[in-house]
């Protein structure tokens, strides 16, 4: 009977088949396969692609493959744990229907090839975990599985299958036959619709998943979550949204209502926000899955109040409030409400109903916190919410009965005062909420200005305790200390008690009261007392040590030495000290418990001008007319090492050498010889030297004409005296000590000392005779001009001479000037009248003069000396007459075309010092008149005793006659004066140009010189 009842269902369904047509449709991957049923696509986010193999094509195919075609992967071609994804088609069907597909996994050795996995992405969405998977070798077969997946329309899925490669590398994974079927799968349980589920935070979940079906033993059933990244979001149909995989919980508790039909509970404990997401209810067995829709689990939070209740008013027993709930936090709505309130200190709480805005609670204790906070609740078990902020307050307390009393001592020391007071109780303080306040005061010295300052300050003392210490406390004070006692309502304050503090070890001195003054060997040092004595100071030490010296010869660090004073000693003079040293110096105060802190300063003694090993002045090693050799001594540096030795020499004048007699002053000021006589200064340094080229006693030689350290040691004049210096410098830290001796002084030669004599007496006529002179020279300049157009018969023009400003630096235009320059005159005047005086004196004697022995082709002179001094480098050796006025321009010619040889050469060679050949006693009454001196004079050798005929200007001698050479005319060099020098010499004489005409006056300016020609034509 039921073999009947079996071939009568199986024809029915022949039958039906054949009339509703076919209901499957998919892939089998054979080559006359509908291509829209094979709409499947790699993954793009694996290792590898499925291959497509068709044995037919493959004539070499493996005999572990079955025939066919299909999608395969051959696991010992790709790495262990590499993957390979297919994507189905996108499905979203309005019925029940079954996603069927086949698979082989098979190894010749039984090895595993792989894992093969199907997943179910709804919406978009992440794969989240595999709703099916299998691994191993099942054998050399294929084997068929069933996905019953209820999605529907308008929500879509996309079934993706993987296979990933076993660490053995060997065998096949092959798919094949992928079916949607129009009818419930016979392998795997359809899920009826999960609906969402809400539940109070805290609270367990369950989802009850309704499936039909066939269920075996070992079937799995999962709660699969769909982890947000924020809060559930409807979306519309269409728009994919993205969510991260969740996690998957297995406890599960089956219950079959019919041989086809089950319920299964999942659970999920102590919900929380984060809890809240989608999840789906998912069976697993070898031969199939089912998969249900997403569900949503919402989350809601029991309510509770933003803000604390509000307090209205307090009294000593009761507290009226208002609730406060307009803010709330959480979920509603609101279905009661609660007041919770308790005692800070007690362990009890009680709640009370509310169904007003307002509440006041009675029976309160006096002066006792509460806190008092507002419960709500919503539908749903563990709908009440936790406590909102509770308010804190306090019941009114009367005001302390009295103050606190017996405060005294138990232990004083220098620095802290232990005191104790009675206890306390409740009776006393009437209040359990109170402050014990300890108050002290004390005064202290205002330090430097003089004016005491009161500290004062208020210590909490904790609760129920009745001792305490003072602690910092200044030493050797009074201490006044009162107690108060306070609650809210009022405060009581015991009467004052003073303590004296013992005494301690002084404060420091302050460096800022360290005042000290250095000298070279002694320093003074005052100090003020400490600010904070701490007591008596008995005694202050005094510690010093030279810790660093500049000078080598002092061995640091020195010995330490230790000076006690008496406690209104404040000051200290160390003496015997070394110069350019620095000390360290600590100095301390001591009281009846010792030394207190030590204060440090370092002072550095000032450096000693250096010093000098010359007994007494030394003769030079040796003199010549433009130099003198010296010997210089290495000076000892007093503190500090010779940085530097300079070598000065001054001229030596008549107020000068008295000054002499007093205290010598040295020269710091550097100057070399040029600006010396840029400034008029008598001193300038010829040398600079350092102290390494000078490391023992060695002759040095003023005037040697090199340079030393960028000082030209420029040679002496013979005319002039010198006083020469030897200097030594020591610089340290910026202080500079400077000492200086005079080594040697060089006298001019004896024919110079007359000039300098007599130039004392011309100061008183320099004025009136340059004035003199001024006039007197524009008149021989207008009486040249005529008589020098007279004689040629055509004007002449003084600018057309060939000799310029620039190649001899002469022209009459600046002679004139330089006479009339008022300025001049009298800066020079002194010096023209003493050389005038001089050249008068000395026609008279019948001594020898030393001069400047002059070659020139203008000008004769001689070639005996008696200084001992160089000729001129121009020494032509012989005389030679004056040049006649129409040969003067090609005898310049011949000075241009001369290499090396010209005015300023011809001028040069009149140096001073040589011995007049001859000596003429014209009787003539102009050359007295003009170049003589009168005999009333008392005549001493000067240079100016040369110049008659030195700078005579001779003519051509006529035959017989040996004074034809004679003209009353000679050259005047005024290279060391000013042209009001000449000036005044010419305003004294009436017979400058003689009583004819036949004498021409001619100018040539040369630089500090002006020389003056009378020739003959």
């Amino acid at each position: 009977m039921n073999n009947c009842a079996f071939l009568l269902i199986l024809a029915v369904q022949i039958y039906a088949e054949g009339i509703e047509g076919p209901t499957a449709a998919g892939c089998t991957f054979d080559e006359d396969s509908e291509p829209s049923l094979c709409d499947f696509t790699q993954g793009e986010e694996d290792d590898f692609d499925w291959q497509l193999f068709r044995t037919h094509n493959s004539p070499y195919a493996s005999f572990d493959l079955l025939r066919g075609s299909y999608l395969l992967v051959n696991s010992s071609q790709h790495a262990a744990g590499h993957r390979a994804q297919l994507l189905l088609q996108t499905l979203s069907e309005n019925d029940t229907h079954c996603v069927q597909f086949s698979y082989f996994l098979y190894s010749r050795d039984g090895h595993s090839p792989g894992a093969l996995r199907a997943y179910v992405r709804v919406n978009g969405g992440p794969l989240g975990s595999p709703v099916w998977n299998t691994s191993g070798s099942h054998g050399r077969q294929w084997h068929q599985v069933e996905l019953a997946v209820s999605t529907f329309w308008p929500n879509e899925y996309q079934v993706l299958i993987e296979s990933t490669v076993s660490r053995e590398r060997q065998g096949y994974i092959a798919i094949d036959d992928i079916m949607l079927l129009t009818y419930p799968c016979y392998k795997a349980p359809h899920f009826s619709r999960l609906g969402d589920e809400e539940v109070n935070a805290g609270q367990n979940a369950t989802f009850q998943c309704v499936a039909s079906g066939r269920a075996s033993e070992a079937e799995k059933f999962l709660l699969e979550r769909e982890r947000n990244a924020g809060p559930i979001v409807h979306r519309p149909m269409g728009l994919p949204i993205t969510r991260h995989s969740g996690d998957v919980t297995s406890t599960a508790l089956v219950k079959h209502l019919s041989h086809r039909r089950f319920v299964a509970s999942l659970h999920v404990d102590s919900v929380q926000c984060n809890n809240q997401d989608l999840y789906r209810c998912v069976t697993q067995s070898s031969r199939g899955s089912g998969v249900s829709n997403f569900a949503e689990l919402i989350v809601k939070v029991p309510p509770s109040p933003i803000a604390p209740p509000q307090l209205l008013r307090a009294g000593s027993t009761y507290l009226i409030i208002q609730l406060n709930t307009n803010s709330i936090l959480g979920d509603g709505p609101i279905i009661r409400k609660e007041i919770e309130y308790r005692a800070s200190q007690s362990p009890w709480s009680e709640v009370h109903g509310v169904n007003m805005v307002t509440y006041k609670l009675w029976h309160l204790d006096p002066d006792t916190e509460y806190h008092i906070s507002v419960l709500l609740t919503r539908p749903g078990e563990g709908g009440t919410g936790p406590p909102g902020p509770p308010l804190v307050s306090r019941t009114k307390c009367a005001e302390p009965t009295r103050a606190l009393q017996s405060l005294t001592a138990s232990e004083i020391q220098s620095r802290q005062l232990t005191l104790q007071w009675e206890t306390l109780a409740y009776n006393l303080t009437r209040c359990h909420t109170y402050s014990v306040s300890l108050c002290y005061r004390y005064a202290t010295s205002g330090g430097g200005s003089g004016h005491n300052t009161t500290v004062r300050e208020c210590l909490a003392v904790e609760h129920n305790a009745s001792r305490f210490t003072l602690r910092d406390l200044p030493a050797y004070h009074s201490i006044q200390v009162r107690l108060a006692l306070a609650n809210p309502e009022g405060k009581k304050e015991g009467r004052e008690v003073t303590f004296q503090t013992e005494e301690d070890i002084p404060g420091g001195i302050t460096p800022e009261s360290l005042t000290f003054t250095p000298l070279e060997d002694m320093i003074f040092l005052k100090w003020e007392e400490p600010v904070e004595p701490n007591g008596l100071i008995t005694q202050y030490e005094i510690s010093y040590q030279s810790i660093e010296s500049s000078d080598p010869g002092i061995n640091v660090p020195g010995p330490r030495r230790t000076v006690s004073k008496l406690r209104n000693e404040t000051y200290h003079m160390f003496s015997n000290l070394h110069p350019g040293t620095t000390y360290l110096i600590s100095v301390r105060a001591r009281t009846t418990k010792g030394f207190g802190q030590t204060a440090l300063t370092e002072i550095t003694t000032n450096i000693s001008a250096p010093m000098f090993d010359y007994g007494d002045m030394l003769s030079p090693l040796s003199e010549t007319e433009s130099t003198i050799t010296v010997l210089l001594r290495p000076a000892l540096g007093r503190g500090s090492p010779i940085s530097t030795y300079q070598i000065v020499v001054k001229e030596e004048s008549g107020w000068k050498v008295k000054r002499e007699l007093g205290v010598q002053d040295c020269y710091p000021l550097p100057m070399s010889h040029g600006e010396a006589q840029a400034r008029g200064t008598p001193h300038y340094y010829t040398a600079e030297l350092l102290p390494s080229s000078l490391p023992e006693a060695s002759p040095f030689t003023v005037g040697d004409n090199h340079t030393y350290n960028g000082y030209w040691n420029t040679p002496l004049d013979p005319r002039k005296s010198y006083l020469v210096y030897f200097q030594a410098m020591s610089n340290f830290r910026g202080e500079s000590r400077i000492n200086c001796i005079r080594i040697a002084r060089k006298a001019a030669c004896k024919d110079h000392r007359r000039a300098l004599e007599v130039s004392q007496h011309s100061a008183e006529m320099g004025l009136i005779l340059g004035v003199c002179a001024g006039g007197l020279v524009v008149l021989i300049l207008l009486l040249g001009v005529i008589i020098i157009i007279i004689r040629k018969g055509k004007p002449v023009n003084i600018n057309k001479t060939p000799i310029t400003y620039r190649q001899e630096k002469s022209h009459m235009g600046s002679m004139e000037h330089s006479f009339t320059d008022q300025s001049t005159l009298q800066e020079d005047e002194r010096v023209a009248l003493s050389a005038a005086r001089m050249a008068h004196t000395c026609s008279m004697r019948g001594e020898q003069c030393s001069s400047v022995n002059e070659s020139s082709s203008l000008l004769g002179g001689s070639s005996r000396r008696q200084c001992g001094r160089k000729g001129s480098p121009y020494h032509t050796g012989q005389l030679h007459p004056a040049v006649r006025v129409a040969d003067l321009l090609q005898h310049i010619n011949q000075m241009k075309t001369a290499e090396g040889y010209g005015f300023k050469q011809e001028y040069e060679s009149f140096f001073d010092g040589w011995d007049c050949t001859k000596k003429k006693d014209k009787t003539k009454g102009r050359h007295d008149t003009l170049m003589g001196c009168k005999s009333s004079w008392t005549c001493q050798p000067s240079w100016d005793e040369c110049t008659d005929n030195r700078h005579r200007v001779k003519l051509h001698p006529l035959f017989g006659d040996p004074n034809s050479d004679y003209i009353n005319a000679k050259y005047i060099d005024v290279s060391l004066s000013s042209p009001s020098f000449l000036l005044r010499i010419l305003s004294n004489h009436s017979v400058i140009l003689g009583n004819t005409s036949s004498h021409y006056l001619s100018l040539f300016e040369k630089p500090q010189s002006i020389s003056r020609y009378f020739v003959s034509p």
